[in-house]
């Protein structure tokens, strides 16, 4: 098996993490797999915020958090992420998914656990979320698809088991 699909096929999510930054030029390089992502007639909608700020990631842990009621830390730790917005165009929630995987595949490649985290919609709905776009100078319309937390695993987990009855040939 060559060194795509072994990523692939073990690729697994991480939600315990040392705490310690990731380098940014994997950060970088992880990025630049989720530009690369294939879009809708080749739109290109997907935007990335890489956040390294320990203030803002905490921020936005909160702001996710109050979304479900008060989750204790749903970032569980992670000291980067990676926010995927999509520009409101043609296929936007499938492109903004599709480069959400390349950044979790990338990730693992490098050796660097990651997770997708939901919520980006609503987080980025409220006042509060709107603002920060703003600031960041994102001005045009965008819909929050997810945030990838990033960093060293901790506990390494076991693989999920795959289920059965999911494929069929004809």
């Amino acid at each position: 098996m060559n060194e795509t699909l072994k990523t692939l096929v073990n690729r697994k999510s991480s939600k315990s993490f040392q705490q310690r930054h990731v380098e940014k030029e994997f950060i970088d390089q992880i990025i630049e797999a989720g530009l690369n992502a294939p879009s809708g007639r080749n739109l290109q909608t997907p935007v990335f915020v890489a956040v390294t700020d320990d203030k803002t990631v905490e921020c936005l842990s909160k702001m996710n958090a109050a979304v479900l009621g008060g989750l204790s830390d749903p970032f569980y730790g992670a000291k980067d992420v990676i926010i995927v917005l999509s520009k409101k165009q043609g296929t936007y929630i499938y492109d903004g998914a599709l480069a959400m995987g390349n950044l979790l595949n990338a990730a693992y490649s490098l050796g660097i656990g990651a997770c997708w985290i939901h919520r980006a919609k609503e987080v980025f709905e409220s006042s509060e979320g709107r603002a920060l776009l703003k600031k960041w100078g994102i001005n045009y319309e965008v819909e929050g698809i997810g945030f990838c937390i990033l960093g060293y695993t901790k506990d390494e987990k076991e693989k999920t088991k795959i289920k059965g009855d999911r494929v069929f040939y004809i």
